[in-house]
């Protein structure tokens, strides 16, 4: 019986290798042969499936927030009303996307500054969108009693940039699941908020 799987096309394949190449080298001291090289094509046989470097750059910044904000909205939904479990599971997701687009999620913290002015603008946008609609559950969780009183834009970066951390720290290897570690992040973030 063959196989249900299926190759990445070859865009996937392009993006996902210049995402570890631009983790590795940084969006500037990256090139478009390397990335050939590395993808096992021609440079000129790449350009038929993407146009440039920043169009990659675009591509994955712009894919990886939209997981972000998708995954946001999800857990408003399913979880509407009880801010401690919407907060457990945004933490969750964001373990999750990190352990499974690294990568990408690299790019998007460390290079997104390299976006060009018209897509950095409504990139800036996305990004803003997602903090205040994060800081909109943590202010609406505060109103329910759910969470103790505190500055909504502390408690927001003291979260942000707690997750962001694992980005930094995490590697195959370390000896640790997602669901563990989302569930550790949780029980040291939530029991300093929880009332």
């Amino acid at each position: 019986m063959p196989s249900t799987k299926t190759k990445p096309d070859r865009r996937s394949l392009i993006l996902g290798e210049a995402a570890r190449l631009f983790r590795e080298k940084g969006f500037g001291g990256s090139s478009m042969r390397e990335l050939a090289e590395r993808v096992g094509m021609e440079a000129a046989s790449m350009y038929n499936h993407i146009r440039s470097k920043d169009e990659i750059l675009d591509a994955i910044c712009f894919e990886a927030g939209e997981k972000y904000n998708r995954q946001l909205e999800e857990a408003r939904v399913q979880f509407a009303g009880d801010y401690p479990r919407m907060m457990e599971a945004i933490i969750a997701f964001h373990v999750a996307i990190i352990f499974e687009y690294r990568d990408a999620v690299s790019v998007l913290n460390n290079d997104w500054k390299y976006l060009k002015p018209e897509r950095l603008t409504e990139f800036k946008k996305m990004r803003k969108e997602y903090e205040k609609n994060l800081a909109g559950i943590i202010t609406e969780g505060i109103a329910a009693g759910a969470f103790k009183e505190v500055n909504i834009s502390v408690a927001l970066f003291t979260l942000l940039s707690s997750l962001r951390w694992v980005e930094l720290w995490y590697k195959p290897g370390r000896g640790v699941s997602k669901d563990s570690l989302a569930k550790d992040i949780s029980a040291i973030l939530m029991n300093g908020i929880k009332a």
